[in-house]
């Protein structure tokens, strides 16, 4: 890794100048990467910035700092280069062998909490490929964030009293005509989750035939939050079937949660009447007493571009609002139903740790990957549960069309005093996810007609029935890959063709997901993320199989194991890395050390793009250097052993940058 060198270089130069000129307010500087080695490994700019303060050239103050610095553990030398840079060159043999042998510091110890909640899909039905960006966004901030000592609680938040379950309810009961036995038997005896999709659709259309029908619904909204009813019983076990299969679609994407939050649990434990009294008695909402929002619990907007979404369902419809109501969002409905957005307050003081209570808990189950599952609960819990919230900074993975309601809770929490805490309130936002009309039209979905047939991209929408199931894309992916696996590798089994296959279909949807900016709308493209060539996960899968291989390959011919040769290194004249005038080598191994610097970009930015591309570009070179610098078929020993070692660095770096973005490796490809 490169950060422990650059903090290294950064404090002794920043000595050095407290020492050489008394300066006791050392301006800001960065240690860079150069672009490219012939310039130094890492270059610095303080003289520039130094030169108008001292009333110097930065040459001369360039010459005067490099002149202070001693000896540096890992640095060869130091120069003052004649434009005034100083320009740092890394002792070569020292900085791979130290790396192969992991003696290098050790990562930070972990910091305060921090809460990741991301996925939050309704549980009314199959999770679609319009959820893949969320879940795999917000687990790669998790796992980068842990990358570097953070400690991490993923949370998945379930709304089980929202419209949605109250439509699937209303459904099974009013247009199905299903008792709770019959329900019961149809959960136990179908693909639940699918059948839900298809009824949902029905039921949005149901109402569109009727309007009137929409009081069935507000009936079961209301039964589900009074609960002790058929129609709660009905509900919960709606929910608790399709979590299940949402969390067994989202372990086939190597993702997995530590606590499942129901919002049931927020109103049952009386977290939202607690919260909604703190928020009367410090003003942040008040009652409106006229206009159409008369009845209404209200907080003022003062977000800046915030849209006007006050009214929810209070206004009579083709009624227009005042510029007064229209800055105003409704937090307690007239008839005492409390919005979503109370919920998500009260749910917000809980994870701070601000509201003075806390859920219950029982275990929930086994994840894909053995991990425990919790779940909030309002039942008696279990005494033994780790504990959860109480968090210092806290992810909030949800679509930029919830931008303004999400700074809503940071504007509550400021009116309340918690600056702090609302500046710790991360909105981690991101645009939506298209499909290219070749890949619609392979997965089976009706071709658009109209205004929409003339978009660069199909739309899907679950409401009305159109969408792809991630596991319907998935299942897709892997027939695919098992194919390509098979026709080139003819030796393996069925099961182990399945198995390669599922960790490329996996890789495929991951780093398409993850490689365009978060703020632009992707359309995702099967034939692109599937392709073993191009910017692409199965291409960087491959780049790691193909510098296994030359390891298999030197045990088979040679029984040199990676440790033998490592452990040569020390005697091994070690011209191949320092005197190669085109530095290919030493920029393939320095290149692979910068992950962790690209990590600290990455949760600076919160683009992992950022991650993405260099990852890429890491299996680029390193593919561009196979091709050209054989290791198998070279004669000398030494040209053999320090090109293996760079390999065996650069297979680990890009290893480990794959995982971050939940990308596994397969043996053979």
């Amino acid at each position: 890794m490169i950060l422990a060198v650059q903090r290294l270089i950064h404090d002794e130069i920043v000595r050095v100048i407290t020492r050489l000129y008394g300066v006791t307010d050392v301006p800001v500087f960065a240690v860079e990467v150069p672009p490219t080695r012939a310039l130094g490994d890492l270059a610095v700019t303080v003289a520039f910035q130094l030169a108008r303060p001292l009333r110097n050239a930065p040459k001369a103050i360039a010459q005067e700092i490099a002149a202070g610095i001693g000896p540096l553990p890992g640095v060869a030398r130091l120069v003052a280069a004649p434009n005034g840079y100083l320009n740092v060159y890394l002792e070569r043999p020292t900085f791979l062998v130290s790396r192969l042998r992991h003696e290098i510091a050790a990562p930070p110890a972990p910091s305060d909490k921090t809460i990741v909640e991301h996925t939050a899909i309704n549980p009314n039905k199959a999770a679609h490929v319009g959820h893949l960006r969320n879940a795999a966004l917000g687990d790669t901030l998790a796992r980068v964030l842990r990358f570097c000592g953070v400690e991490i609680e993923v949370q998945n938040y379930i709304d089980d009293l929202g419209v949605q379950v109250a439509d699937i309810v209303v459904g099974l009961q009013e247009i199905e005509k299903r008792s709770p036995g019959q329900i019961r038997e149809i959960a136990d005896t179908t693909r639940f989750d699918y059948y839900c999709w298809d009824l949902y659709a029905k039921v949005t259309d149901w109402y569109e035939h009727d309007r009137e029908r929409l009081s069935v619904r507000a009936a079961t909204l209301h039964a589900l939050e009074e609960g002790g009813n058929d129609t709660a019983t009905t509900a919960a076990l709606i929910v608790d079937r399709i979590v299940r299969a949402h969390l067994k679609t989202m372990g086939r994407l190597g993702i997995g949660y530590d606590l499942l939050t129901y919002e049931g649990d927020i109103l049952r434990l009386q977290f939202w009447a607690h919260a909604f009294e703190i928020l009367k008695a410090s003003g942040a909402v008040f009652l409106q007493t006229e206009g159409r929002l008369a009845g209404c619990w209200v907080m003022r907007i003062d977000e800046p571009g915030a849209k006007e979404e006050s009214a929810e369902a209070e206004a009579p419809s083709g009624e227009g609002a005042g510029e007064s109501e229209a800055r105003e969002k409704v937090i307690v409905r007239s008839n005492g139903v409390v919005t979503y957005i109370g919920k998500d307050l009260a749910n917000q003081f809980w994870k701070l740790g601000l509201l003075g209570r806390d859920f219950k808990y029982r275990l929930f189950g086994r994840q894909e990957n053995g991990q425990p599952l919790w779940s909030t609960t309002s039942d008696a819990g279990d005494p033994d549960a780790p504990p959860f919230g109480h968090a210092k900074r806290i992810y909030n993975v949800i679509d930029s069309r919830q931008m303004y309601l999400q700074a809503l809770l940071s504007q509550a929490l400021r009116t309340l005093g918690h600056a702090e805490e609302a500046e710790n309130s991360v909105h981690f936002s991101y645009e939506m996810v298209g499909l290219s009309h070749a890949t619609a039209r392979e997965l089976g979905y009706p071709a658009p007609e109209g205004e929409d047939a003339t978009k660069p991209f199909v739309e899907v929408s679950g409401r009305k029935g159109l969408g792809v199931k991630i596991d319907d894309l998935l299942d897709l992916l892997i027939q695919k890959a098992s194919s390509e696996v098979a026709k080139r590798n003819a030796e393996l089994s069925a099961d182990e063709c399945g198995r390669a296959a599922s960790q490329i279909a996996v890789a495929a949807i991951r780093y398409f997901m993850l490689k365009y900016s978060r703020g632009k709308l992707i359309v995702f493209d099967i034939e692109e993320a599937l392709s073993f060539e191009g910017e692409s996960g199965p291409y960087l899968q491959y780049a790691v199989v193909r510098a296994n291989n030359i390891f298999h390959k030197l045990q088979e011919r040679e029984a040199l194991a990676e440790a033998d040769i490592i452990g040569a290194l020390a005697g091994t004249p070690a011209n191949e890395i320092t005197d190669d005038e085109e530095n290919v080598l030493w920029g393939l191994v320095f290149e692979a050390a910068r992950l962790d610097d690209i990590v600290e970009q990455v949760v600076r930015s919160l683009e992992f793009s950022v991650l993405a591309k260099y990852a890429f570009g890491l299996a680029q070179l390193f593919n561009a250097f196979y091709h050209r610098y054989p290791i198998l078929n070279e004669e000398r020993s030494d040209r053999k052993r320090w090109r293996a070692a760079g390999v065996a660095y650069v297979r680990a770096q890009l290893t480990r940058a794959l995982d971050l973005m939940g990308i596994e490796v397969p043996s053979r490809m």
